[in-house]
């Protein structure tokens, strides 16, 4: 192979731009929002955790919907163009949100729930069309080298998850004389939506030029203008879904949804309508897919393996996206955030891992190639299986400095910093290696859809960190407000007292809960226990996934 054609294509480089732009924008926020739901909406931690993990599962599940559009109707390059505006217009919403909450709570709040919901659907648009796009600029000779060019593209998210976490937080979570500025998320949210215009405008200007296949020929064109000879011999070109699968599809949503319903405590909507959305259409659509009639024995075993690996992705994020709700809440009411003589801002201690992931996403690319060369790379379960050890590694490490922290300590910021640099290793260890792995194993025809079912694992994983997130109990400044207001906190959350209905009023109105969270029956009652929840869910995945490698290696026919 000559050395030109041993580099990556030159549009890998715009996607990457394009997205570090887009991740800026979306991490940027997300660094924030949940601080702004709880100080300046407020809202308590529990809902916020909550709404939270709702709108990053309703972020991922949309991407089906994008998926689909763009397969059959817009094309790559048209959904991401729409996408990038509607996210952009979804933060301005936000700064609009926060521009009005003291003078108008009711209509923030209103502006809140229409931005989330407008940055939704931008992001169902854009993410599953930009990493289709990816797997897209290489011939079928060079599929190979798509670990790395993922990982190459997990550095331009990373990088903007670096920007975004940095300037965001810096303008929008500011303390003034000590006293957190309630009035300056606003100025966050704003650089979120400049830096999604200038992520659309990028793509806008060098598609044309740089995009294109190895022919030359315009990547993520309208789906009617597909060349034939961009697929497999023998391949179909297009899905074959029979009414009868149509039917049952929606038939089966519509139970699966009611029965998720039945099984989720609580009348929070988020809980009780959004989160069974999600995984019901999780299912539905995984099954939708291998009905086709098209699809060969081969074809068949490949997506089970993204469906397979996709469940235990579920568990992975379900652990590492509680960086935008607990994690955030212990950094802003039971951690040291000193940073060699700084006061860090607590909604930029997220920043860390976008910095680790940007200076190790490279040696992580060059150590897969390394094993490759020598034979010795192992399958993409296998390293996802890694990330999951390695993440309930971090949540070990930090439950047992949390152990003896009691109701006042705090917790030295070096601990999330550590636990930010091992689950950044997890994340370069699953995260590019999954988004590859659907590259590597969906038909063409499915690219996209694929895309989009993987992207729903994450929204599962996110509704499932909403939940998880919403059951941290009670962190130091809570104990600290209940004694400003007469009252043993600790006492009533160890029921040695009966607080009277004027206490619980007062509790309720300072947002703190009179009772310990419950979590498949085990009630939560300090920290430890809270992030051994995190070690047990991660490491048991971790050993069944490992467990499974030569099942998978088999259905996988060759691909690694």
């Amino acid at each position: 192979m000559s050395e030109v054609k041993a580099k990556h294509p030159k549009g890998l480089w715009v996607l990457f731009g394009t997205e570090m732009w887009e991740r800026f924008n979306f991490y940027g926020m997300r660094a924030i929002l949940t601080l702004f739901m709880v100080n300046s909406l407020m809202m308590k931690e529990e809902d916020a955790a909550i709404l939270y993990g709702g709108f990053l599962g309703l972020c991922y599940l949309t991407p089906m919907l994008g998926g689909f559009v763009s397969d059959r109707f817009f094309g790559n390059r048209n959904c991401i163009m729409l996408g990038g505006l509607m996210m952009a217009a979804g933060q301005l919403l936000l700064f609009f949100s926060a521009s009005t909450f003291s003078t108008n709570l009711s209509l923030a709040n209103t502006l809140m729930w229409t931005a989330l919901g407008v940055i939704v659907f931008g992001n169902g648009f854009f993410k599953p069309n930009i990493s289709s796009m990816v797997g897209s600029l290489y011939p079928k000779q060079e599929k190979s080298k798509l670990d790395t060019a993922f990982t190459i593209f997990y550095m331009g998210i990373n990088l903007g998850a670096f920007l975004g976490q940095t300037i965001c937080p810096y303008l929008g979570d500011v303390e003034i004389a000590g006293v957190r500025d309630v009035h300056a998320f606003k100025w966050g949210f704003l650089a979120a939506s400049i830096a999604m215009i200038l992520g659309t405008l990028v793509f806008f200007f060098l598609k044309n030029k740089y995009v294109v296949t190895p022919d030359g020929k315009p990547l993520g064109g309208l789906p009617s203008k597909n060349d034939a000879s961009d697929y497999e011999e023998g391949e179909a070109q297009k899905a074959v879904f029979s009414t009868t699968a149509l039917i049952v599809s929606i038939i089966s949503f519509v139970i699966l949804f009611f029965a998720i319903r039945y099984f989720t405590e609580g009348t929070n909507i988020v809980k009780t309508i959004i989160y069974p959305i999600i995984y019901a259409s999780g299912i539905t659509l995984a099954g939708l897919i291998i009905s086709d009639s098209s699809l060969t024995k081969i074809e068949r075993d490949r997506i089970i393996v993204i469906y397979i690996v996709a469940f235990f992705v579920i568990f992975f994020w379900a652990a590492f996206e509680q960086a935008g709700s607990s994690l955030t809440f212990i950094a802003d009411n039971q951690t040291d955030l000193n940073f060699f003589g700084w006061q860090m801002p607590p909604s930029m201690v997220q920043v860390f891992n976008g910095i680790f992931v940007f200076a190790f996403a490279l040696p992580f690319s060059i150590l897969w190639d390394k094993l490759r060369e020598k034979g010795r790379e192992p399958i993409s379960p296998v390293k996802q299986a890694i990330g999951l050890a390695l993440i309930a590694l971090s949540y070990f490490i930090i439950a047992n400095n949390v152990k003896d922290l009691g109701n006042s300590g705090l917790l030295g910021i070096k601990w999330l910093i550590l636990l930010y640099l091992i689950q950044t290793f997890a994340e370069l260890c699953l995260s590019p290696i999954g988004l590859s792995l659907v590259g590597k194993l969906s038909p063409k025809r499915f690219a996209s859809l694929l895309f989009g079912v993987f992207f729903l694992s994450n929204a599962a994983g996110y509704a499932l960190a909403g939940t998880l997130g919403s059951i941290l109990p009670s962190t130091g400044d809570k104990f600290l407000k209940a004694e400003k207001l007469g009252i043993d906190l600790q006492a009533v959350l160890d029921k040695r007292i009966t607080p009277t209905p004027e206490q619980l009023e007062l509790l309720s109105q300072n947002q703190i809960s009179a009772e310990n969270p419950v979590f498949v029956g085990f009630e939560i009652h300090n920290l430890y226990e809270f992030f051994m929840v995190f070690v047990v869910l991660t490491g048991i995945a971790a050993v069944i996934l490992f467990l499974l490698r030569p099942v998978l290696k088999k259905m996988m026919h060759g691909v690694k």
